[in-house]
């Protein structure tokens, strides 16, 4: 079965308070899920109209154990810590393997 990742882009952040206790909460329930960070944090060069933003990239045993940790109370309650304060681009992939 192929890896699952689930990675987000931010936008903007508007509230970095709300960001701070957003990680906080989360972290442990993405770890829980069996989330492993592999990316977390701006990128060292941008090129073809990239966005220069805080990047994350989550490893799971499949995209379903990705989807279903965001989908968790404990991910959902953590995300409520964020509301009004980033914009994001929430993404779930399937790895490669071929």
């Amino acid at each position: 079965m192929a890896k699952g990742y689930w990675i987000t882009l931010y936008r903007s952040v508007s509230k970095p308070e709300a960001l701070m206790e957003y990680a906080r909460l989360a972290g442990p329930a993405i770890g829980s899920g069996g989330g492993r960070f592999l990316v977390r944090g701006t990128p060292a060069q941008v090129v073809e109209k990239g966005i220069s933003d805080r990047t994350v990239v989550i490893e799971f045993e499949s995209v379903q154990k990705a989807i279903a940790t965001y989908n968790s109370p404990a991910y959902q309650a953590a995300l409520k810590a964020l509301a009004g304060a980033a914009e994001r681009d929430v993404r779930f992939v399937e790895g490669f393997s071929g």
